[in-house]
């Protein structure tokens, strides 16, 4: 599986590389530079890619005994139920980082290889930072679909919901209405492109509601639920 998300994430940086080796074809006289690559990068990342991808990766971690019908086997070992969900949460989270920093490294690779132009330390830090920021972001948006997951007990509907999560990210990107939509604020934020309409404050707010609530939800129905 981890071999599997690799290629996931890899899928934004060869996309943008595609990408701008066409424009580049296109247009020989302008130049293609690393920040604007390392931008659209993160951005295919954060509205495009990531969701559905760490979204299958979500719902293999957590409905991996379920399918398996190992849980009431591992429930029975004196570990909490708490602490089952705290030690996947944080292999999601290194999970999820290294992916981020895979594609942080596949883009500078691509870009060199393009030779695109504008590359500094400056550049390397900003580019490397709003990954950063996406990636854990993203990480703590997971919350409501490790929720569906645990509700449905299938990789289907986490499926469907992280598609529709993209859908309307994508439906609202450039508007003022993404700095609310909680999975598309993650690229207000990260990229700092905040609007006068709604203070940085609304994206931040709209992205831990979302959080708290979603681990809220999934730690009670994971401590009421039946395991059979």
């Amino acid at each position: 599986m981890f071999l599997v998300s690799i290629l996931g994430a890899a899928a934004a940086p060869f996309i943008c590389f595609i990408s701008s080796l066409a424009k580049k074809a296109k247009y020989p006289d302008v130049p293609i530079r690393f920040s604007e690559t390392f931008s659209d990068t993160n951005l295919y990342i954060v509205l495009l890619i990531g969701v559905p991808l760490y979204g299958v990766i979500t719902s293999y971690l957590f409905n991996r005994e379920y399918a398996e019908s190992t849980l009431k086997n591992l429930l029975t070992i004196p570990v909490s139920r708490i602490s089952l969900i705290v030690s996947k949460l944080v292999l999601l989270f290194i999970w999820i980082m290294m992916l981020t920093l895979i594609a942080w490294v596949l883009t500078l690779l691509f870009g060199l290889i393009g030779q695109f132009e504008g590359l500094s330390s400056a550049v390397l830090i900003e580019g490397f930072k709003q990954f950063m920021i996406g990636g854990a972001l993203l990480f703590f948006l997971v919350s409501p679909i490790i929720f569906v997951t645990l509700l449905f007990k299938n990789y289907v509907p986490t499926i469907i919901f992280t598609i529709i999560i993209s859908m309307v990210s994508i439906m609202v990107y450039g508007t003022e209405y993404s700095a609310l939509f909680p999975w598309s604020a993650v690229w207000v934020i990260a990229s700092g492109t905040f609007f006068p309409e709604y203070p940085p404050e609304y994206s931040f707010i709209s992205v831990a509601a979302t959080t708290v609530l979603g681990l809220a939800a999934t730690i009670v129905y994971f401590k009421k639920i039946d395991i059979h």
